[in-house]
């Protein structure tokens, strides 16, 4: 039997544990801790109270593109961005405190959440791999999530080219627009 750090041990259940409480999946904590499976499975059940859903992560980059989703990837990696830029947040440590900041905003404005935790991980690995990058629009000059391969000298985020079928009230349209400050932070 090897020797394991007790604190070692203690900060990967805390990370596990609040891992669980944003609502990740059980490959996300395997592939962010080094606790067995077993060990995962039991802390998941004591949290949630039921076991971890089983099935796939999701692995479609095309998700990202849409309307809704693109504006709410797009605010989750412009905090994230800002997070690894101006603090010391590395790592899922980053995407802990950027989803968390995200879930806030909504919360300040009223609004549904559209991004999972297992989605805003699972965009960082797209970002990182190379499937999906960052670029401005040029009406609004927000950073939004594209593509890597397309072409965007041109382009016009989902926000300022708002599709026909998407806002159909007023109510929703007057929450699309506070979107827009926060997209490009200073």
């Amino acid at each position: 039997m090897r020797n394991k750090s007790i604190l070692s041990e203690a900060k990967e259940i805390r990370l596990v544990t609040e891992l669980i409480k944003l609502g990740a999946r059980l490959q996300i904590l395997e592939t962010n801790s080094n606790l067995s499976r077993e060990r995962l499975i039991k802390l998941y059940k004591e949290i949630k109270g039921v076991s971890p859903p089983k099935g796939m992560l999701p692995f479609s980059e095309d998700w990202f593109m849409s309307w809704q989703p693109n504006i709410h990837s797009s605010l989750f990696i412009n905090i994230y961005n800002y997070l690894i830029t101006h603090t010391e947040a590395q790592g899922i440590d980053a995407i802990i405190k950027g989803y968390k900041l995200y879930l806030e905003h909504l919360e300040l404005n009223n609004l549904e959440k559209t991004l999972s935790l297992t989605r805003a991980w699972t965009l960082i690995r797209f970002i990182r791999s190379k499937i999906l990058c960052t670029a401005p629009c040029t009406k609004c000059g927000g950073i939004f999530v594209v593509h890597a391969l397309d072409l965007h000298p041109n382009l016009v985020c989902k926000l300022c080219n708002i599709p026909s079928r998407a806002g159909k009230t007023k109510k929703s349209t007057r929450k699309v627009a506070t979107y827009i400050p926060q997209l490009n932070p200073v």
